[in-house]
Parts: C-alpha cells; structure tokens; sequence
C-alpha cells in the first residue's frame, strides 16, 4: 500500500522578527515556549499540532509579500475565544467582531508582520 498523509503535523508562521513575533504569542495569547526550540525558531508547547515562528526559509522573500499567508487559514483553539478577544482588543490588536462560527465562538485578528489568524472555542 503506498504511503499516505495523515493532516497536518506542525505549523510554523515564517516571520522577520522571531523574537518580537515570539513575545506577541507569549504575552497577548498566553502561549509557552518549547523547553528547545531549533536555531532560528521558537516552539511553543501545546498542541494538538506544535506550533513555531522562525526565520524564513531559503528563498522566502516576506518583503514581497504585501499579505503573509494570504489563502491559508490558520484556526487556534482556546477554551474562552470571548476572553481572548476582550484581551486582545483591550491591547489594542485589531480584531474582528466575536461571531458564532463552524466550531462555536470565533474571530479574527491581525497578528505579527501582518497574519490573519482565527481563534475559536468556548
């Protein structure tokens, strides 16, 4: 039987700034660093699929991309999207409004070096 693909195992956004990327994660989404992360990268822990910001990738030109990621939707699960969204707004993140969506609670906001991810749950 010839091998198959089972979904996704791990998503990395490739941004300029690692570090300032990194520390948005950490301080506006609660999320924790990886005990290692590969060179040029930081892993957060949690799952069910790891999550990483990292240098770009030989070739990746994010100076030429006026939107980063533009065609792919990228979810993040928590177990309260509307503390989330009051927190990030509170910070000043530009959100979107909280919705009722596919899988309950959800909205969108502009994360680092300009990636739209969605948050949903709760």
């Amino acid at each position: 039987m010839p091998a198959t693909i089972e979904g996704p195992d791990f998503v990395a956004l490739q941004v300029r700034d690692v570090q300032a990327a990194a520390a948005f994660f950490e301080g506006h989404l609660g999320m924790r660093r990886a005990p290692a992360s590969p060179p040029g990268a930081v892993v957060f822990a949690g799952g069910p699929i790891p999550f990483a910001v990292r240098e770009p990738l030989p070739g990746v030109d994010l100076d030429g991309d006026a939107r980063p990621g533009l065609g792919v939707a990228l979810w993040l699960r928590t177990t309260d999207a509307a503390e989330v969204h009051e927190r990030l707004a509170t910070a000043g993140v530009a959100v979107t409004a909280l919705h009722d969506g596919p899988f309950g609670p959800a909205f969108t906001f502009t994360g680092p070096e300009g990636y739209r991810l969605t948050v949903h749950g709760g």
